[in-house]
């Protein structure tokens, strides 16, 4: 089924005599495999409304990410929360879309700068599972009436309404960008330089480290040109200590290594790949010493508080021990963690719980959320655990 219309979607959702799998580009199988009669809205696409002045555009769900791009960039402007793009790392061809973005929270490594992807929803506009057309939020960014409900529906993969039309709030692009790679350290080098710049006064909007043969950490300095400099020289000289450091000053380079960075391209050829989410000190002193000499080939994002990490195909032992060493309050810090399975076969997806398993409190919590947007638990049920 494809709806061509908000009204359209709403009437098949109240009509509906069972489970319905969502999806809008096909562009990332994350979560059990799917149940259900398939519903895509891909149909439900176009730019409603852009106003560049302020600062805000309105799309339909179905709507390309390319096509929100392209616009943006007309008017030297961007997503800021540089939403990843799946198909390579997950072998997947489809089109991605703004609300699977949505749907998923999806953020980039600016993220440690500006926020997630939820951070930039001003309003939405969704069918819940009864087929009632709900809209919370605006089209301004002055809207800040009743319950949030735009960020409760943000990484909810479809569990909780069926996203139609949302508003996003988007940044001017920087007039200049300048990478920094410090070469040739270990994690926890790395994590040093990260801690330094993240929480500097010089405005990195990227950390990231790359193991393997030539291990580096990157940073990512944006602007305006005499300010990217000024910040460039500074960063250099508070990181001198730690190693051999160089400058990529040419913009169009630096944005092919962020978008690699983004996009996981290092663990594009791994049949099974986790994403996991701690504290910096806790994924750097704590998870990766724990999963042994050889943890298998990883990246970190987010100043190292993101790890990708990739295994073997079928990894079901490796899937139990890394979501208990993630619970672990000895390996965690206190500060507790997530572990979801990003890639791999259907028979291990459907063989684990693809995402953490909640405390038992928030499982509560969340059923009770469910039951009350999704009573006859129609909207990908399963996905989620």
């Amino acid at each position: 089924m494809t709806p061509n219309t908000e009204a359209d979607l709403a009437q098949i959702i109240a009509s509906a005599q069972g489970p319905l799998h969502l999806f809008g580009g096909g562009t990332r199988p994350i979560g059990a495999p799917a149940a259900g009669e398939a519903l895509s809205l891909s149909a439900l696409s176009g730019i409603v409304a852009y106003e560049p002045g302020a600062l805000t555009m309105v799309a339909r769900a179905g709507t390309p990410v390319a096509e929100i791009e392209a616009a943006l960039a007309a008017e030297g402007q961007r997503l800021a929360f540089e939403p990843m793009d799946h198909r390579g790392l997950l072998g997947t061809a489809g089109t991605p879309t703004i609300g699977g973005v949505v749907a998923a929270n999806v953020s980039g490594p600016r993220r440690v700068a500006v926020g997630a992807c939820r951070d930039f929803l001003l309003g939405v506009r969704f069918v819940d599972g009864t087929g009632r057309v709900l809209k919370n939020g605006g089209r301004v960014m002055k809207n800040v009436t009743g319950y949030d409900l735009v960020k409760l529906l943000a990484g909810s993969y479809g569990t909780l309404g069926v996203l139609s039309e949302l508003s996003l709030k988007v940044l001017p692009a920087p007039e200049t960008v300048t990478t920094l790679t410090l070469h040739g350290v270990d994690a926890s080098g790395a994590l040093e330089a990260m801690t330094r710049a993240i929480t500097s006064p010089f405005e990195v909007s990227g950390a990231a480290y790359l193991p393997g043969d030539a291990p580096r950490a990157l940073l990512r300095i944006e602007g305006f040109a005499g300010s990217v400099g000024y910040r460039v020289e500074r960063l250099k000289t508070l990181l001198a200590d730690l190693g051999e450091i160089t400058q990529t000053d040419t913009p169009e380079q630096s944005a092919a290594i962020w978008q690699a960075v983004r996009d996981v391209d290092t663990l594009a050829d791994c049949p099974t790949v986790w994403r996991v989410s701690m504290t910096p000190g806790a994924m750097v002193k704590g998870l990766l010493p724990a999963l042994g000499d050889d943890p298998g080939p990883y990246q970190l994002d987010w100043a190292g508080g993101l790890c990708w990490l990739g295994g073997d195909a079928g990894a079901a032992d490796m899937h139990a021990r890394l979501q208990a060493l993630v619970a672990d309050r000895a390996v965690n810090g206190g500060g507790g963690g997530h572990a979801t399975l990003v890639k791999g076969d259907a028979a291990l997806r459907a063989a684990v719980p693809v995402f953490q398993p909640e405390p038992a409190p928030v499982a509560a919590l969340t059923r009770g959320l469910r039951e009350k947007f999704d009573p006859k638990g129609i909207l990908n049920p399963g996905l989620m655990g």
